[in-house]
């Protein structure tokens, strides 16, 4: 209301009614859009069409994450698109083949200093591992090729990627050969799904066991064998399994998944029971329902990479596992505590006679392997390593939080500063509080550009930056940043005229109450920030751009061009004084011309050429084609036009404010005018037009002030200013010692 009553006394109903449409836009595009747009932590993109491996590795490891406050997004590799690079912070991707899509992202990720992981759980990445999968020798020569051709792409993926995720250290060693960083090997674990139903399972079976004493007597080992490729692993131990047939009539086989079984158990087949693949929520019932959990491997490279997932899913249930004593089963597995760990075929022999005749042994060892998996390998208790890890591989991430990203001296400013901190390996995004939702591409390069409005946040930005006074707003309301900025570019409570209730609301902003760092581009700002709020600003000055703004040689012969900039909406930028000034010019001497990013001409204004909303990269090529810039603006905190001007060797006309005598110096590199008095600013253009020894000398040392300033010379500045820490002053204050990332 208040807001409404204001805008209508000062700025009119037509301002009312388009500030309304604006607001009311905003929020539809709120609530309709941003429920289907993210910026998230993390985007798995799952390259593998198996339900098993990319439930551990995909499902299992977002909930990891959850738990330690990462956000999250999976996609499958074909519906991957490019854009997405734009939302999340990094990548992972999981057994997932090359595709030009796949490179184009990781690509754009690279450049935007988004960090990209491979996750893998299986030696599927090249023909030297795959090779001693017997499984392979059944396949015909088509099945075969597309199967390598599979691995080959898996592998090129991986050598794109910067790091590693896996299951287990021999996997981790071999996968060191082909990345360059490093490999954090994190262990499949259980979800909170897996726990529930096993837990479930558990009270089912003791409420069985209760009702029938019979249940007693049959002691059933569990062979889970989950694909064909196994059946070399359980013919390990078929004449182990036909022993414990012959010497325990009480003994039965379960085999729940794909195994031949072959002919030297046939005479068993009645105490073999078959279970067909089924959906993984039915395991934790089935795995509940044997007593002995067998896990048999062959010692080869590609079975000692595998991980300990059937031991893992028989601890939730307290059913004990008799395992090959390779690989994840040999590096997890505490023997004859949690489990037991078979060398050769004796000790396959001796421990599982044991296990089915010692019920009190079966128990214990169940019991151990419950406590260890449940207090260790769940998603819940086994999360935080896999979050340090990413996020000691992340780069720095900087929001910038823009009003807008229309042109302007201040947006300029910060895509500057944007381009060098991506130009040093940081991750930046600019949060425009309007609907832009198209990246800024310039001729420094591309940066990230999210609307506020068309999208929900849920990423962590180790660093944020307000720009203007109302975009503090999303600093005080988001949780998740690690340190706050304010760049301060002007003393905005007077972008307002005296009554207007918005001074007040943007001059709280000079005495936030929270850990906010104030940091600023302006000599002028850093002075009453510390004097009038007691606010120690890091500061660095501004900088220019050369190759844009290009000397071109002035002769002043024919009709003088003056150019007017600034937005006429903006009483600030006092543009009405500089055409009251233009006004009083000979027409047939003097051409005006005037630049505004949004406002137009009045009805008043005498314009021969109004240029609107020029592309930053072409704005040089404005000035220079102008002898005179002419600046009436009440309040700046840093005037770049004066500086843009001199840049291409054209004279500035300025009236003096607290910003631009940072660097201005009347009738050295400028000559400035009494601010209010025409006839004064009209006498100096008519002086610089005809005394040619003055017009030299400004532009001589106008070129020496631009040079000074060129942005090169500026760039460790720039960097030090995001990272700075409060010390202690003399007088108990305190002020920011800048330092370089």
């Amino acid at each position: 209301m208040k807001k409404t009553i204001s805008t209508i006394k000062y700025e009119g109903s037509k301002a009312f009614l388009r500030k309304a449409y604006g607001y009311s836009k905003r929020k539809l595009l709120k609530t309709q859009i941003s429920s289907k747009l993210h910026f998230k932590d993390i985007l798995f993109i799952n390259g593998c069409s198996l339900p098993h491996p990319s439930r551990y590795r995909v499902d299992h490891q977002i909930e990891q994450l959850y738990f330690n406050g990462y956000s999250c997004d999976s996609v499958y590799y074909e519906d991957l698109d490019t854009e997405m690079v734009r939302y999340y912070r990094a990548f992972v991707f999981f057994r997932c083949p090359h595709t030009s899509v796949v490179e184009e992202l990781i690509k754009k990720a690279k450049y935007f200093n988004k960090t990209v992981f491979f996750d893998i759980d299986d030696l599927v990445i090249d023909h030297k591992y795959v090779k001693e999968i017997d499984h392979l020798h059944t396949m015909s020569k088509e099945e075969l090729d597309q199967y390598m051709d599979g691995v080959d792409r898996t592998q090129k993926t991986l050598r794109l990627c910067d790091y590693a995720i896996t299951t287990t250290g021999r996997l981790a060693k071999e996968l060191e050969r082909y990345i360059g960083g490093e490999v954090f090997i994190n262990r499949n674990v259980a979800s909170e799904r897996m726990v529930e139903l096993s837990l479930k399972a558990l009270k089912g079976k003791e409420t069985a066991v209760e009702v029938s004493s019979s249940a007693s007597e049959r002691v059933v080992m569990g062979y889970f064998s989950g694909s064909i490729t196994h059946n070399e692993d359980f013919n390990l131990i078929i004449n182990v399994v036909k022993e414990m047939f012959e010497k325990h009539k009480n003994a039965y086989l379960k085999v729940v998944g794909i195994l031949d079984i072959p002919k030297e158990l046939s005479e068993y087949k009645d105490r073999i029971i078959f279970e067909k693949f089924t959906d993984w929520t039915n395991l934790p019932q089935l795995i509940a329902n044997v007593d002995i959990n067998l896990a048999p491997l062959v010692s080869t490279i590609f079975n000692e990479a595998k991980s300990e997932n059937k031991w893992t899913e028989a601890g939730l249930v307290k059913v004990p596992t008799i395992a090959s004593n390779i690989g994840a089963f040999h590096d997890v597995v505490k023997h004859e505590v949690d489990g037991i760990l078979c060398d050769k075929v004796e000790d396959w022999s001796y421990y599982l006679d044991k296990l089915i005749t010692d019920k009190n042994y079966r128990k214990l060892i169940g019991e151990n392997s419950h406590t260890t998996v449940t207090s260790g390998w769940t998603t819940m208790s086994y999360g935080y390593k896999l979050f340090e890890f990413i996020e000691s591989k992340l780069n720095d991430n900087i929001a910038f939080v823009l009003p807008s990203t229309q042109i302007s001296g201040g947006v300029n400013v910060v895509i500057k500063h944007c381009n060098i901190l991506r130009d040093h390996g940081k991750d930046v995004l600019i949060i425009s509080m309007s609907e832009e939702d198209e990246n800024f591409l310039n001729k420094d390069g591309e940066v990230n550009v999210i609307s506020y409005h068309r999208h929900s946040f849920h990423g962590l930005f180790r660093k944020c930056v307000s720009t203007l006074w109302s975009t503090n707003e999303f600093l005080n309301i988001y949780p998740k940043i690690t340190q706050r900025y304010y760049l301060v570019q002007n003393f905005e409570t007077n972008f307002y005229e005296p009554g207007n209730h918005m001074r007040i609301w943007a001059n709280l902003t000079y005495n936030l109450f929270t850990n906010i760092k104030y940091i600023t581009i302006s000599k002028w700002c850093e002075n009453w920030l510390r004097e009038r709020y007691n606010k120690h600003a890091a500061y660095v000055e501004n900088g220019i751009d050369l190759s844009v703004f290009k000397y071109r040689k002035r002769t002043f012969e024919g009709k003088i061009k003056i150019l007017v900039e600034g937005n006429s909406n903006d009483y600030y930028k006092n543009v009405d004084e500089s055409f009251k000034i233009t006004n009083k010019l000979d027409p047939n001497r003097f051409e005006i011309w005037y630049l505004s990013y949004s406002g137009k001409p009045k009805d008043w204004y005498k314009v021969d050429r109004f240029l609107n909303k020029i592309p930053h990269d072409e704005v040089g090529k404005v000035y220079a084609q102008c002898d005179i810039l002419l600046k009436s603006s009440l309040l700046e905190s840093f005037s770049y036009p004066p500086l843009e001007m001199m840049a291409t060797g054209g004279v500035a006309v300025v009236a003096p404010n607290e910003g631009n005598l940072e660097y201005l110096v009347h009738n050295v590199n400028c000559l400035l005018y009494e601010q209010g008095n025409v006839e004064n600013a009209v006498h100096m253009i008519e002086s610089v037009c005809k005394d040619v020894g003055m017009r030299a000398r400004l532009v001589e040392n106008g070129l020496k002030t631009a040079q000074q300033k060129e942005w090169k010379n500026l760039e460790s500045d720039v960097l030090a200013l995001y990272d700075y820490q409060s010390q202690p002053t003399k007088n108990g204050g305190e002020e920011y010692e800048a330092k370089l990332v």
